[in-house]
């Protein structure tokens, strides 16, 4: 059989043919010469590669090289074979080499020719909830007799409790950490020797939390079954410092190749039709998976690289140097000062803090919409382009307007006050957008509507949030508090 070269996020066995099909695995430094990666996101990439390997054995040709063009020079002669990549930089890079073939891409649900039909049919009108629904009808998933299991499409639409009126979360067993051995030490000892003799990272070292082999991986998704989907209810904005959400902490594997989609989609939904967990959450994670997870890759690829320039807002300035390097210590702001110390210390972040804290600060500030997702892609270890151009670009800085994310994730520190708790305790008040104690969040949502009048989309809400702008008596004095604050950390 013709070798399988794969990526480090193509790991898992359905992206080989054979059971002892040859491989071709390539550990590449220059990766992380050319930017400042998060150290225990470097550690889980490089864990799961030498896992991997250490699995094959004899099967496996397990290239350390500077480049991955020294890498196919060393094989130059047998011909190859890759799964499409999940970056367009990695797609550019083997298609037309000689001797390597691209084949279909794995490890989603719609193969790219159902998107582009469903794309087709819709007139260039792609709503997620639109793409949901097609993708749970053709794969039969929570579905009874043609019908949504329950009689209802999506779960999420039932109005939240106030977080004050909430039920009180019952805590969660947390997922037991894998046990790190021989290669995780390995790996250590390269990273530190690696920056020894130069080569940047961000963040802090710590134990591996997450899954880097197949084994460990279905454990993950055992637990999550088990003990956590019971618990999950539908997905809600909530910023929290004690974040009571049932998250399932499977993103890392997904994105490494470890699991399937479907597989993960097929055990939750037995869960529901065994009465092991209820509906709601069963529904909300199929619809991260079968929905969110594949509309974003696809959205990736059918739109092409020209997204994500942020041509379309004024959004030019540079990410400041104490968001790059994770300073969470120089950042007065109680959310931001949280939600950053958690990527710093674990390289993770809940969707909604990335989306309404992160993302909203850089999007208020008018930071690079391309230097943020790369920003994220860097320090998150379940960072990825493709997830990122959509998540950071095409929701947070809004920089490819009319595209079919319509919903903008910008908000003041009102919001931020009613779906969470961290304004308790903060020294800036979310009801003030002037003064000392003007909240940055608060001042940085009115900064950034003036700052984009006649550019922002046909939208209910910001076109009520510009009425409001219109009658704001101290416009004048928030525009220039906000040119001084510049870009210090806040």
């Amino acid at each position: 059989m013709t070798r399988r070269w794969l990526f480090a996020d193509q790991l898992g066995p359905h992206f080989l043919d054979a059971p002892r099909q040859p491989v071709l695995l390539v550990e590449s430094k220059a990766v992380f010469r050319r930017r400042a990666y998060h150290r225990q996101k470097a550690h889980l990439v490089l864990s799961a590669l030498r896992h991997r390997a250490a699995e094959l054995g004899d099967q496996a040709l397990f290239l350390h090289t500077e480049t991955y063009g020294d890498a196919l020079l060393k094989v130059s002669g047998e011909p190859i074979e890759v799964c499409h990549p999940t970056s367009r930089a990695a797609l550019a890079f083997v298609s037309g080499r000689d001797g390597v073939t691209v084949l279909p891409p794995r490890g989603f649900a719609t193969t790219p020719a159902d998107f582009v039909a469903w794309a087709d049919r819709r007139h260039g009108r792609l709503r997620l909830e639109d793409f949901y629904r097609d993708a749970r009808r053709r794969h039969g998933v929570l579905i009874d007799g043609g019908l949504p299991a329950g009689g209802r499409w999506n779960l999420a639409d039932d109005p939240a409790p106030p977080p004050d009126e909430a039920p009180v979360a019952v805590p969660l067993p947390p997922p037991v950490l894998p046990v790190e051995d021989d290669i995780d030490a390995e790996v250590r000892a390269d990273l530190d020797r690696w920056e020894a003799e130069g080569i940047r990272f961000v963040g802090r070292d710590g134990p591996r939390r997450f899954p880097v082999t197949r084994a460990e991986a279905l454990a993950r998704l055992r637990h999550f079954v088990d003990e956590r989907l019971p618990a999950l209810g539908r997905p809600v904005d909530e910023v929290r410092a004690h974040d009571p959400v049932a998250r399932s902490l499977l993103s890392p594997a997904f994105n490494l190749g470890l699991l399937e989609p479907l597989e993960a989609v097929r055990r939750a939904e037995a869960a529901y039709r065994a009465g092991a967990a209820p509906l709601s959450g069963v529904e909300g994670f199929v619809r991260q998976l079968l929905g969110w997870r594949d509309y974003i890759w696809h959205l990736y690829w059918y739109f092409g690289a020209d997204r994500g320039a942020g041509g379309g807002l004024r959004a030019t300035r540079p990410v400041p140097p104490w968001f790059a390097t994770l300073d969470a210590a120089a950042v007065e702001a109680r959310c931001l000062s949280d939600v950053l110390a958690g990527v710093r210390d674990h390289g993770w972040a809940g969707h909604v803090p990335r989306l309404l804290v992160l993302g909203n600060y850089g999007l208020q500030r008018g930071w690079r919409p391309a230097d943020l997702a790369d920003w994220f892609r860097r320090v998150l270890v379940d960072g990825h382009e493709w997830a990122l151009t959509a998540n950071v670009v095409g929701l947070s800085p809004l920089a490819d307007l009319g595209t079919p994310e319509s919903r903008p994730y910008v908000a003041g520190g009102g919001y931020l006050n009613r779906i969470g708790d961290y304004c308790r305790g903060c020294r800036y008040d979310p009801r003030s957008r002037l003064g000392v104690n003007a909240c940055p969040f608060s001042a940085g949502y009115w900064s950034f509507l003036d700052r984009n009048r006649g550019r922002l989309p046909a939208n209910a809400r910001l076109d009520r949030a510009m009425q409001q702008l219109d009658r704001l008596d101290d416009l004048n004095e928030v525009r220039a508090q906000e040119r001084s604050r510049g870009d210090r950390a806040p």
